[in-house]
Parts: C-alpha cells; sequence; structure tokens
C-alpha cells in the first residue's frame, strides 16, 4: 500500500470539505493542492476526482438540512392551512390539491422549483464551455487571477452592504427573480478559482438577501449543481475505474463528507457575528503566493 498516496488523499478531502463551502474556491485549491502533491494518478482521472470528491461535500448537506429540504410527508400536518390560492373540490385539480395538502409540504415543493431555475444559467452556460474551461484554465496563473478578483469584490461589497438592511431574511421572501438572479452568479463560477458559494453569497448580498439566507440558499443550490457537474465528469471519464481509482474516489469522498459537517456548522455560526471580509483578504493574499509561485516556476 502506498502511504503517501492515501495522504495526499487525505489532504485533498480535508480541503475539499473545508473550502467548498467557505467562499475561496474548492476547484482552485485543489487544482493548486494537485499541482503541489502530484498524487501520481492520471490527469484525466484527476480532473474527474477534483469534481466528483465534492459529491461527498453535498451529501453533508443533505444530512444536516433534511428536514428542511425533504418535502413530504405521511399524514396531514396542518389540516387548517391550503397552499393553494383557489382551492378546487372537484375534478382533476381538485384531488391533486387535496392530494398536495395531504402529502406534501407545498413551501418546500416551491424551494426545490427555485432551486432548479437558479441552476439553469449554470446549465446553458457551463456544458458548451466545460471542456474550454477544463483545457485553459485549470491552470495556476487564471485560479490566481479569480481568486484576487473576487477577493476584492467581496470587500468591496462588504463595505457597500454595511449600510443597506437586507430585503431578505428568510428563505420563503425569495422571489422567483431572486432566485433566477443567483443562478446568473452561480454561472460565473465555471471558471476554477471563482468559487460557486462565493460568487452566489456575493451575487444574493448585492441584490438584497441577509448573509444567513445567501449562505444557506447557496448550500441548497449545491445539490443539483453539483450532482450535475459530477455526472457530466463521469460520463465523458467512462465510468473506466481502476480498483485503486475507484478507491481513491471513495476515500476522498467520504473524508469530504466528515470535514464539510463540521465547515459548514462553523459558516454558519461565523456569519451570525462576522462579514466576509476576512475571506476577501485570504483570497488576495493566496492568489498574490500563487503568482509568485507560478512566474517562479515552482508551480
Amino acid at each position: 500500500m502506498n502511504l503517501i498516496l492515501w495522504l495526499k488523499i487525505l489532504a485533498l478531502g480535508i480541503v475539499e470539505g473545508i473550502t467548498e463551502w467557505l467562499p475561496i474556491s474548492s476547484t482552485g485549491h485543489l487544482v493548486l493542492l494537485g499541482e503541489v502533491l502530484n498524487p501520481g494518478m492520471s490527469e484525466s482521472f484527476m480532473e474527474m476526482f477534483n469534481v466528483v470528491i465534492q459529491l461527498g461535500a453535498i451529501l453533508a448537506v443533505v444530512v444536516l438540512y433534511f428536514k428542511k429540504l425533504w418535502p413530504f410527508h405521511r399524514a396531514k400536518t396542518d389540516p387548517g392551512r391550503n397552499w393553494f390560492a383557489n382551492p378546487q373540490t372537484e375534478g382533476f385539480a381538485g384531488k391533486f390539491q387535496s392530494a398536495a395538502n395531504k402529502y406534501c409540504y407545498m413551501d418546500k415543493i416551491v424551494l426545490w422549483l427555485k432551486i432548479c431555475v437558479s441552476t439553469l444559467p449554470a446549465i446553458i452556460v457551463g456544458l458548451p464551455l466545460d471542456d474550454w474551461i477544463e483545457e485553459h484554465m485549470h491552470k495556476p496563473v487564471p485560479i490566481a487571477l479569480m481568486l484576487i478578483l473576487y477577493g476584492v469584490l467581496f470587500l468591496v461589497v462588504e463595505n457597500y452592504n454595511k449600510t443597506r438592511t437586507p430585503r431578505v431574511t428568510r428563505l420563503r421572501q425569495l422571489t422567483w427573480r431572486d432566485a433566477l438572479l443567483v443562478g446568473v452568479f452561480q454561472a460565473l463560477a465555471i471558471i476554477p478559482g471563482t468559487s460557486r458559494s462565493g460568487a452566489t453569497i456575493i451575487g444574493g448580498i448585492l441584490i438584497g438577501l441577509g448573509r444567513t439566507v445567501a449562505a444557506e440558499y447557496t448550500f441548497y443550490l449545491a445539490i443539483p449543481t453539483m450532482f450535475g457537474a459530477s455526472l457530466l465528469k463521469l460520463v465523458k471519464f467512462g465510468f473506466a475505474f481502476t480498483g485503486l481509482e475507484l478507491a481513491v474516489l471513495l476515500v476522498g469522498m467520504l473524508i469530504a463528507f466528515g470535514v464539510s459537517i463540521l465547515a459548514i456548522k462553523f459558516l454558519m455560526s461565523y456569519i451570525k457575528r462576522h462579514d466576509f471580509s476576512v475571506f476577501g483578504v485570504y483570497r488576495i493574499i493566496l492568489g498574490i503566493v500563487v503568482l509568485i509561485f507560478a512566474f517562479t516556476n515552482i508551480i
């Protein structure tokens, strides 16, 4: 057994679990760390690994927020409430509304529909550009530049936001327009180094979402987005794993899952008392360090 390989995979899993949720770019960190550690796996496998390992992190959201996201129940829990503006009593519409009220939390179904709307821009932009971005942008210099750019944006947005009162302080207040705009910001994160959570949180704050709402919605939005991105990478890879590759991927995902549980709890506690400026400073410093290393041919 190659102990060094497993220590490197342990490091990658820990970094993924932390950086997936903090707005500092998980893919950017994985690519940069992969350049430094060089796990010794094929380039095509590592390109797939850097995306699919995020499924472990996504599973942490499902576990932590299951009650808030699961839209079905077995019995009517609120007999006095009807979710429909014009409740019907006859025909197909009446039966549908009756079943929906009896077995579904309609507010959660509406939330999932808004999440679907938010994923559309990333699909429209990401699918046709995926190969080009993989070829040209998964490199230290572009990643460093995006780290610095979004680090500056975090500082600017937080400074701008100091005197503003959030328009949306609860997820139920999120409009369909808000959902689409957050999705547009998420589409910007197809470039490594941007940070999917960073882009959506910045976008959410700019359009009037409170920090807690923006962060929580970002977690939820990660579920379909990263499942889709992982499936795309797996299809391109061909599901043709060696035994070692499959073990490496599963171990990386498991580590990312455990670390993500802690990272999510930390972030939600942190933003109740602080803004995101510290992450902006971190991004700028890391980006400058990476540029120095890149131009001195160290990485």
